[in-house]
């Protein structure tokens, strides 16, 4: 009994080293390389999307600003920013 114990346990890890392995080798296929490269694509494009929609939104906050001060009748004065 011991002996039918010992070998279901064998199987099991054996059976659980194998799809490691398997799944290991698959990134290493032409398919896994292209899964890869597309993940990493997608990640940077996704990078890029924040990046501009930050950018956007700097923009019309400034742009905000600039109409609040025009409309207040201040005067802008480009070195003032300079000091900050």
């Amino acid at each position: 009994m011991r002996r039918l114990m010992w070998l279901g346990v064998g199987l099991a890890v054996g059976a659980l080293v194998v799809r490691a392995v398997n799944k290991k080798a698959q990134a290493f296929t032409p398919a896994g390389i292209a899964g890869s490269v597309q993940q990493s694509a997608v990640g940077l494009l996704d990078s890029v999307r924040s990046f501009v929609e930050d950018v956007r939104e700097g923009m019309a906050e400034r742009e905000a600003e600039i109409h609040e001060a025009f409309t207040a009748g201040a005067l802008i004065d480009e070195h003032e920013e300079e000091g900050k």
